[in-house]
């Protein structure tokens, strides 16, 4: 108990320094992110707290300007370079739908089908986009306690909100436009509110949406995870997450930082700096995207939306329940 108080403090320290250093470090050749997480050494994760810096690819000290280069050390902490590759958002909103199952990524993919009431974890999609994945269904914040008067499918602004280029009250198909949901047939909502992602530049911390359904068409169970028992407002290095996903389906994987600034590529040239998120190790790919990241004990932690084909990243959950002023439970 008292190594994790010690943790938690030292936690914090190095995110307040990151918060001084991280538009430096940004700047630099090669960099996409920047994080808290645990020293590696040798391929072993030591336990101790570092600033974490991401690359898109490690590349010998002698290949970089000096003014690119890494130190070892910010004030009192180690620093830690992390190779990620290049981050994107987590289905491709841009071009055209496929047309045949033989034009798709390989993957195990099994939960495209067309479920009423749908749950946490099918296929899910703004009509004009591929495909994502429904987090849970949720309700507004407020009143509470009391009678909700609407009821939502919750998932990412790129998913039901097409990166911004949406209008309320578009539909929202179940299963996506990639997985062979049409308008009208497959309407289950229409979106109802999104955040705006912001590609100047400034600080997001969500890619997060809703779409308000029929109270009966929607169901708050995940798929292989069951009923969300709570929501937990911190996670540390170390800590095993779970999440059910449209095209991974069920996957484990582990949190590696917390309270990380990434660059994220939409496609068309369009990057987005996201803010305090949570890195876990690979647990995802296209189509995933919208998956409820939960801890062991069913809580909700985070909000899948983005990822390379080393990480994955997720919006913390209070963000997204903030923001958009709802509750999961």
């Amino acid at each position: 108990m008292e190594k994790i108080k010690k943790y938690d403090v030292e936690y914090n320290a190095i995110a307040e320094m990151q918060e001084d250093e991280q538009d430096a470090l940004l700047m630099k050749e090669n960099v996409v992110g920047v994080g808290v997480g645990h020293k590696i050494t040798k391929g072993l994760d030591t336990g101790d707290p570092c600033l974490s810096v991401f690359v898109s690819q490690k590349l010998d000290k002698d290949l970089l300007n000096s003014k690119d280069r890494i130190k070892s050390k910010v004030g009192k902490y180690n620093t830690d370079v992390v190779e990620t590759g290049e981050i994107f958002a987590g289905v491709n909103v841009i071009g055209p739908v496929p047309v045949s199952d033989k034009d798709e990524e390989v993957g195990i993919e099994t939960l495209r089908g067309r479920v009423r009431p749908a749950e946490g974890g099918y296929s899910v999609g703004h009509h004009k986009i591929t495909a994502g994945t429904i987090a849970t269904a949720v309700y507004d914040a407020k009143p509470f306690p009391g009678i909700p008067r609407k009821y939502y499918i919750l998932s990412n602004n790129h998913v039901l909100a097409n990166s911004n280029d949406a209008r309320i009250g578009d539909p929202i198909l179940q299963p996506g436009p990639y997985d062979g949901g049409v308008f009208p047939r497959d309407v289950i909502a229409r979106l109802s509110r999104f955040v705006t992602i912001r590609f100047d530049g400034t600080p997001n911390y969500v890619d997060s949406a809703i779409a308000e359904g029929e109270f009966h068409d929607l169901d708050r169970e995940i798929y292989w995870i069951g009923y969300v028992k709570g929501v937990r407002s911190l996670t540390k290095p170390g800590d095993i997450v779970q999440k059910t996903g449209r095209t991974t389906n069920y996957t484990t994987g582990k949190v590696t930082h917390i309270n990380a600034t990434v660059n994220v590529n939409y496609g068309g040239s369009r990057v987005a700096r996201m803010a305090r998120q949570i890195i876990t190790t690979n647990m995802s790919a296209g189509g995933d995207s919208g998956s409820l990241l939960c801890d062991m004990n069913e809580n909700a932690v985070g909000l899948l939306f983005a990822g390379s084909s080393q990480v994955t990243i997720h919006n913390n959950i209070l963000y997204v329940q903030n923001l958009l002023g709802i509750r999961v439970v």
